[in-house]
């Protein structure tokens, strides 16, 4: 007894070995792009603070020394060298942010391709749709 509409009850198509290790791929793209997605939501949050940052040190007073966050600890900084440490610290989470970009790419690419495959030889037997955040 099967609990699917006639409509989309399958043909008995069998499930092999080299499918299964597709499925699975797809089952670990999907949750490495998962984790990747939100690493750069936090990396885009961190960049978004340097940003604002960055215009607040604008407006600085150059007499007064800038607390600046240097790893787990704040240090006092003259305001030229703690835009010099922001500029850097921009430059570094630019970068981050583009390698996890090219990560994103590289995972839903390799997606799409599984996508293709399996639907191709299973239809609507299988459901490869990822829910959208």
């Amino acid at each position: 007894m099967s609990l699917l509409p006639p409509e989309e009850e399958g043909d008995g198509i069998e499930v092999a070995w080299e499918d299964q290790q597709k499925i699975n791929t797809f089952s670990k793209l999907n949750t490495r792009l998962s984790d990747i997605q939100d690493q750069l939501k936090t990396k885009l949050e961190e960049k978004e603070y340097y940003d604002d940052l960055s215009i607040e040190l604008e407006l600085a007073d150059s007499s007064v020394p800038i607390l600046y966050k240097l790893g787990e600890a704040f240090f006092y900084l003259p305001l030229r060298d703690a835009r010099r440490q922001l500029k850097g610290d921009t430059k570094r989470y630019e970068s981050e942010i583009e390698g996890l970009r090219g990560r994103v790419e590289e995972c839903e690419k390799g997606m799409k391709e599984l996508k293709v495959m399996l639907y191709a030889k299973f239809g609507k037997q299988i459901n490869l749709e990822t829910t959208p955040e």
